[in-house]
């Protein structure tokens, strides 16, 4: 790679945020996490300040200086600032938290919705409590 390739890697948000094994954890449209499941963040410097939009949709905790977890709390799109020690942004993305539809399925009973985790068998899924705002936030789906 040229320097000047390099160069534009480190300087971009791609750079700054990746996951445990080297994929890239931001795309087009900011960083995509599973409700209720973590996503480790390893940053390209070491932060000092996580700011995260609503903590009501995902949530940050430090693992270290540089690794970030960010947890999928409740459906829809919030933001995640990480700033250093002198104020310079790190990061500025896009948090987008989805349920994971692959595992799960959704019984619909005229008004009830029952959400079941089939993974193997199907039982009813656990739904903290911002899941259940968040539902009810979308009219009961």
């Amino acid at each position: 790679m040229t320097r000047a390739g390099r160069s534009l890697l480190a300087t971009g948000a791609a750079a700054a945020l990746l996951l445990v094994f080297g994929m890239p954890a931001v795309n087009a449209a900011g960083i995509d996490v599973t409700m209720n499941r973590a996503k480790i963040v390893k940053l390209a410097r070491d932060a000092d300040t996580i700011i995260v939009g609503n903590p009501a949709i995902a949530d940050a905790s430090v693992q270290d200086a540089s690794t970030i977890v960010l947890t999928g709390k409740g459906f829809g799109v919030t933001n995640l600032v990480v700033l250093d020690r002198n104020g310079e942004p790190i990061i500025d993305e896009q948090v987008t938290v989805n349920r994971d539809d692959a595992t799960s399925v959704r019984i619909y009973r005229r008004a009830n919705i029952q959400t079941m985790s089939c993974t193997p068998y199907c039982e009813s899924s656990f739904k903290s409590e911002a899941e259940k705002a968040s539902e009810a936030d979308m009219g009961g789906q």
